[in-house]
């Protein structure tokens, strides 16, 4: 007997009915690509955003809207959006908002891709004028020009732990009507909100603490105006880093326990730079938290909650020191990147490796740098597994 079965295979299951009585408590996951219209003329009113709706993957979904309400929220901007990773957030950003002949300035101490995005692709690529400044040292007004248009920084930078005064930074380029632009991926907004420090912009790699899992990636833009998001949007269909809807479910998930990690890496990460810096085999510890610290009082002034994140470098003298360490370490393990339930460590090539030595060396990145994202473990197993590496240099 002959029996046909793929138009009810393809054409079954694609809705569901759900009664108003029995609302999901989790949101459900929308794995589209694409979406059914009754008419042209619905399909061409949501393209012209004349109607509110869902046109094509690659502009919007549900999953991710939802995602984007939380982010909205903890920050306490007005828009936010979401992409496949946090250098194609951080690039969505920035390119949207400049263009070939303007002028930006960056903090001399970022992100290594981060760097080398500006660098690289729009100062050597596109004609962006680029100028890497000391933030913390020098007074940044004076490199500004007719044709400023943003000023980059992150919240913690990364890898020195320093922390820069987001307020005046906002006030002076605000003073020059340029956006301030902040990278908050070290502290996230249970430790800091650069958006009520002044910010216009914060981006993160959702990828690290975020997340706290290691298994997506995940990029971050909130505003502090809904016109920007809608312009990124519109520029990001073009490019095309959407996140998958998928990522953006497991997004949601990792952020309903997001204060309560962080308490812990923080908890965990001020209790180990205490251990360092008492330790003999370290030549400096740099954290926020502690008191001995350059910026704790800045610290203490614009971060939320008593803390001060999870990241923690030590300067051990010579990368020889830094190699041996990680040899040794038996819990801990060298990773290439940060922010997950468990303790890893990085070091300042692999950290930085889209840097030039030269640009290292001028941003002041020692080569003796080992960067610890300090994990959710108990924390004297954390200290004790460093002692005993620590103790064979």
């Amino acid at each position: 007997m002959e029996k046909k079965f793929m138009t009810k295979l393809t054409h079954l299951g694609t809705e569901i009915n759900m009664p108003a009585a029995s609302k999901p408590k989790v949101a459900p996951l929308y794995m589209n690509a694409a979406y059914c219209f009754e008419d042209a003329e619905t399909l061409e009113a949501l393209g012209k955003n004349e109607i509110k709706g869902y046109l094509y993957g690659r502009t919007s979904n549900p999953t991710n809207d939802c995602l984007r309400e939380i982010l909205t929220a903890i920050d306490e901007g007005e828009d936010s959006q979401v992409y496949s990773s946090g250098m194609g957030a951080i690039s969505m950003a920035v390119m949207t908002h400049v263009k070939a002949g303007d002028h930006v300035i960056v903090n001399k101490v970022i992100f290594g891709t981060s760097y080398k995005l500006f660098r690289a692709e729009l100062r050597d690529k596109y004609g962006v004028e680029v100028s890497f400044v000391d933030f913390q040292n020098d007074d940044i007004e004076k490199y500004f020009k007719k044709n400023t248009k943003m000023v980059y920084m992150e919240s913690i930078a990364n890898p020195i732990i320093d922390v820069i005064d987001i307020r005046k930074i906002a006030k002076i380029a605000h003073e020059h009507d340029c956006l301030l632009v902040v990278d908050n991926t070290f502290a996230t907004p249970i430790v800091c909100q650069p958006i009520t420090l002044g910010a216009d912009m914060v981006v993160y790699s959702g990828t690290k603490f975020m997340c706290g899992h290691s298994d997506i990636l995940a990029g971050i833009i909130v505003a502090n105006k809904k016109s920007m998001i809608e312009n990124i949007t519109d520029v990001g269909h073009s490019y095309g880093p959407i996140m998958s809807p998928f990522d953006a479910w497991l997004m949601i998930r990792s952020l309903r326990t997001l204060e309560i990690r962080l308490r812990q890496h923080c908890s965990n990460a001020m209790k180990a730079a205490e251990f360092f810096e008492g330790h003999k085999k370290v030549v400096r510890t740099l954290y926020p938290g502690l008191k001995s610290s350059p910026v704790h009082s800045l610290a203490t002034e614009i971060f939320n909650n008593g803390l001060y994140g999870g990241m923690v470098s030590i300067d051990l003298g010579s990368e020889k020191n830094v190699n041996y360490v990680i040899r040794n370490l038996k819990l801990t393990k060298l990773v290439p990147s940060l922010g997950a339930f468990s303790t890893t460590v990085s070091d300042t090539k692999t950290s930085h490796g889209a840097m030039t030595k030269e640009e290292r060396d001028k941003s002041g990145l020692s080569d003796g740098l080992l960067r610890i994202s300090i994990g959710l473990e108990n924390v004297e197993d954390i200290i004790a597994d460093f002692d005993a590496a620590l103790s064979k240099i």
